[in-house]
Formats: structure tokens, C-alpha cells, sequence
């Protein structure tokens, strides 16, 4: 009997002589063979650039490198095809406004405020920006559970940690003034699993006319995204979290906005005309998709949000409260592991972290490699919330939908042998 499972070849292999565990899916996701199928198929059949030839391999290219934009844009429920951009990665999308908004919007004293849960990818460009451009930076805080603390009636972190700059860390109601001019924060955490309310963010933003950027790396996979329903200003995403080839992803941008960005990168295809002393930039999306694209994954992209959409959020989300459930008080049961995030389900995505007593993350890892489960450790890109947790590092493991309880079970006996190796 064919089974989802099937549907991904990788989990049929082994690791070390022992039957593939896959946890680490927050790192990225594997591939369903209809997906690995689209690639070898475009290459074997279609191969050619797009946009500039009229012979049938580019013309083909083309259709169906815009079909793919135009499935992801029904998938997020964009108003509109142009807003859709492709680019690398969740990275470079954030990049991408930090740069072509963020260099022409944000002057001196200017505030921007991200969280401090935020992956580096949406930490570090606005850092850059701060410092390069006079803008004040302000940390929205968590509480003692790993959410965020939009209103300051909220409890704190219990913590040592103590901020050694004079950046501004706090709820988020106390740190928006009338200089604020962006909020940038991650729709889930890619260590703690928190999903953050936007749209109680997105309210608060709007009374002040502040911008709005979502790193939805981590929360697209696992829940239903409607921009439009949302609010927001920016939605950044990676393919390769959700079952699609890595090297692709999108920014989502409002239209006006979009409009009003110079573009991040220059060259071909981005362009209407240019003559010896002036350029006229191409129309949107493609004004911001500068050279060839990554036409093949950028395809295959658009076969995984068919895969994801034929499964259904429904069942997808029944599926990971089921399991995160059940991985939850498993690792409750374990003495000396100390997990961090949300002690419940509820708007929490299957990520878990812990720390083990005794067992460094690093050790931790390798010895559950050894028995072939994949897990993550080290600081998941995110030194500023290890900081405010006081801690170096975590062991990591992340679910998806292909995930059984199965793999719980022989993740726990793994972390049995790991207490006993070294403590």
C-alpha cells in the first residue's frame, strides 16, 4: 500500500548502517519524487532562457517559469502576479528590501524594530542598515514562554542575561514611537517553534503607518499564509523549507511598494530600455529578477505548492498537532532536558529545542547520527536569542509531515544512550 512516505526516496536510505531518522526538516525539507522528477524533466525537455527568445524551448520555459509565480501567488493569496518576486532565498528577500526600500526610506534617527527570536537573515541586514545609515535599532522581548511580548503587561524572561549595548529591548507597545518606520519579525521561530500573532502585530503597526516585514521561512510549511488577510507589507520565504529545490524563494510585496523600489540588483532582463546615459527599469516583478533566474527550481517550486496544496492544510496541521503533541511529552519525560518555547501546542510549529544535562548539543548530535537520526545543533543562526537565553547552544529537532511517531521513539532511545554515554 502506497503510503505519503513513499512519495520521498531519500527516506528509504540509511545513515551509518541504520534506517534514515529525518528531524532536522527546519533546516530544510526533503523532496518528493515529483518534485526531483520536475527538475530532471525540464532539463531532459525544455531547457532554454526566458523572456527573451521566441523559439519553442524558450517560449515554453517561459510559460512555465510564470505558471510557477502564478501558483505561488494563489498559494500566499497575493492580489496580484507582480507581487510575487523570485530570488535565492528567504535571505536575500529580506536583503532585498533592506537595500532597495530600506537605503531610499530610512534616514537618521529613524527607527526599525526586529525581534530578538530573529534568525540572522533578519537580524543582521537591518543591523548593517543601522549602522550605516544613523537608523536606531529596538528588540521586541520575549516572554518566560518564547513568545513575543507585543504588550508590556506581559511577564518577562527570567534570565541573567543583561544587554551590553544601549539598543532598546522591550514589549513591542513601549518601543514603537513616531519614528518607527519598520517591524521586521518571523512569522515562526526556527528555535523555539513560537508562531507569532502578525496580525495583532500588524494592528499595532497600522496606527502608526509603520512598514511590516514577515520572515515566513519557518511558519509556510506548516500553516495556511493570506497576505492579503495578514496585512502585510513584506512576506519572505525559501522553497527548500517546503518540500521545493533550494537556490529559490520569494518576496511577496505590496504593489505600491514594489513600485516604488529602485531595484536591488541591475543587468539584464530588469530592464525596458537603456541608452548611453539613462536606464528605464522593467515593469514588475521582473524589475527586481536581474540576469537569468533559476528557471528549472523556480518550476519545480511551483510542482511542490501543487504537492503541498493537493495534501491540504487540514490534514498537514492535523497531522503535526498529532505529532508535536505526542514529541512534547515525550521529551517532557526526560530528565535533565530542559526545552525551550511553548510547553504546548498551541501556535507552535514542530521545532524543539533542548538542552540535555551533561551532554553537550554538539556530542548529542553526533551520537544520534550515529544510530541515523538527523538532528541539528549549535546556534541555529540566532546568537542574539542564545544570548537572551543564556545558553550556547541547543540539540534541535524539527518535523514534518512525512515525520511519524516511529522517529520520535527512536529519537528518545538515542537521547537515552547519549545521557548514558556522557553523563
Amino acid at each position: 500500500m502506497h503510503t505519503l512516505r513513499d512519495d520521498f526516496p531519500i527516506l528509504k536510505r540509511t545513515a551509518h548502517g541504520k534506517p534514515l531518522v529525518y528531524l532536522d526538516n527546519a533546516a530544510t525539507t526533503q523532496k518528493p519524487q515529483i518534485v526531483i522528477d520536475a527538475l530532471k524533466h525540464f532539463y531532459e525537455h525544455t531547457n532554454a532562457n526566458i523572456h527573451r527568445g521566441i523559439h519553442t524551448l524558450a517560449e515554453e520555459a517561459t510559460h512555465q517559469y510564470e505558471t510557477a509565480r502564478d501558483l505561488v501567488a494563489s498559494f500566499i493569496h497575493a492580489k496580484s502576479r507582480e507581487e510575487i518576486i523570485f530570488t535565492r532565498n528567504t535571505t536575500e528577500s529580506i536583503n532585498l528590501v533592506a537595500y532597495a526600500w530600506g537605503r531610499e526610506n530610512l534616514y537618521p534617527g529613524d527607527e526599525v524594530i526586529v525581534s530578538v527570536m530573529e534568525h540572522h537573515s533578519n537580524f543582521v541586514p537591518w543591523q548593517q542598515l543601522a549602522r550605516d545609515r544613523g537608523v536606531v535599532l529596538k528588540i521586541i522581548d520575549i516572554d518566560h514562554e518564547g513568545r513575543l511580548q507585543l504588550h508590556g503587561g506581559q511577564s518577562s524572561l527570567a534570565s541573567s542575561f543583561s544587554n551590553p549595548t544601549d539598543i532598546e529591548m522591550g514589549p513591542l507597545d513601549t518601543l514603537i514611537t513616531d519614528r518607527t518606520r519598520l517591524i521586521a519579525v518571523s512569522h515562526a521561530s526556527n528555535v523555539l517553534g513560537t508562531v507569532n500573532d502578525i496580525g495583532a502585530l500588524v494592528a499595532m503597526a497600522r496606527t502608526k503607518g509603520i512598514i511590516v516585514l514577515v520572515d515566513g521561512a519557518q511558519a509556510i510549511p506548516h500553516l495556511p499564509v493570506d497576505v492579503q488577510s495578514l496585512g502585510v507589507d513584506f512576506y519572505a520565504f525559501s522553497a527548500h523549507k517546503m518540500m521545493g529545490p533550494t537556490g529559490i524563494g520569494v518576496l511577496y510585496g505590496k504593489k505600491s511598494l514594489l513600485e516604488s523600489m529602485r531595484p536591488f540588483l541591475t543587468g539584464g532582463d530588469m530592464i525596458k530600455r537603456v541608452d548611453f546615459t539613462h536606464t528605464d527599469w522593467n515593469e514588475l516583478p521582473w524589475r527586481f529578477e536581474a540576469g537569468t533566474p533559476n528557471i528549472a527550481d523556480a518550476i519545480a517550486f511551483g510542482v511542490a505548492v501543487e504537492y503541498i496544496t493537493k495534501i491540504g492544510f487540514p490534514l498537514l496541521q492535523k497531522h503535526e498537532h498529532e505529532l508535536g503533541t505526542y514529541a512534547l511529552a515525550c521529551l517532557s519525560r526526560v530528565k535533565g532536558l530542559r526545552l525551550l518555547g511553548p510547553n504546548d501546542t498551541r501556535n507552535r510549529v514542530g521545532v524543539f529545542s533542548f538542552v540535555l544535562e551533561g551532554v553537550h548539543p554538539h556530542d548529542c548530535a553526533t551520537l544520534l547520527d550515529e544510530e541515523g537520526i538527523a538532528v541539528r545543533s549549535g546556534s541555529h543562526c540566532a546568537h542574539p536569542l542564545m544570548a537572551r537565553l543564556g545558553i550556547m547552544a541547543t540539540t534541535r529537532i524539527s518535523s514534518y509531515l512525512y515525520n511519524n511517531k516511529d522517529d520520535i521513539d527512536l529519537m528518545l532511545k538515542g537521547l537515552e544512550k547519549a545521557k548514558k554515554t556522557f553523563q
